[in-house]
């Protein structure tokens, strides 16, 4: 009914998102927490939602364009534009600001979100890590749920789960 009604009782306590239904919410909540219980078992790559999974599904069937390289397959035109740089070397996409440049567009916006801007909206509920993108979030959040240490030494082999205990 309160679909109908235009009523969503159901709040987030992230952020303003609210729902009608309790499933959207719990659906929402996990671009907070990074929990992605859905696996591909082609992959093993990991979703959010059913729904989500059944679209990346579509990756491992339908693969019409195919590289000459090394015959990686995938679903669009673009994606292989955006693959063969990986052979050219061809990196498009320049930062203004420094002299970072990268082959993705997103690649581009996710480096001047955390590098330049100071803007980290994204916050980890567990620790207090700040981010300006949500793949950096959803990337963090599972150092909570897994026990992966991403943030590396460069100068020894000690790795840890938080960006700020890492070596001087």
């Amino acid at each position: 009914m309160a679909k109908h009604t235009g009523v969503k009782p159901y709040m987030c306590g992230e952020c303003d998102y609210s729902a009608a239904q309790e499933y959207s919410l719990k659906r929402h909540m996990a671009k907070h927490t990074g929990v992605k219980p859905y696996m591909c078992g082609e992959c093993g790559h990991r979703t959010a939602n059913r729904s989500s999974l059944t679209l990346h599904m579509r990756k491992h069937t339908d693969k019409p364009y195919m590289c000459g390289e090394c015959g990686y397959r995938t679903t669009t035109k673009s994606y292989l534009t955006t693959h063969m740089r990986k052979h050219t070397g061809e990196k498009p996409y320049k930062c203004d600001q420094c002299k970072y440049s990268t082959a993705r567009k997103d690649d581009l916006s996710r480096h001047v979100a955390n590098k330049h801007t100071g803007d980290k909206p994204y916050t980890c509920c567990e620790c207090g890590f700040r981010t300006g993108d949500k793949t950096s979030l959803s990337r963090h959040m599972r150092t909570h749920t897994t026990g992966q240490k991403p943030f590396n030494c460069e100068l020894c082999d000690y790795s840890t789960a938080k960006p700020s205990h890492k070596c001087d």
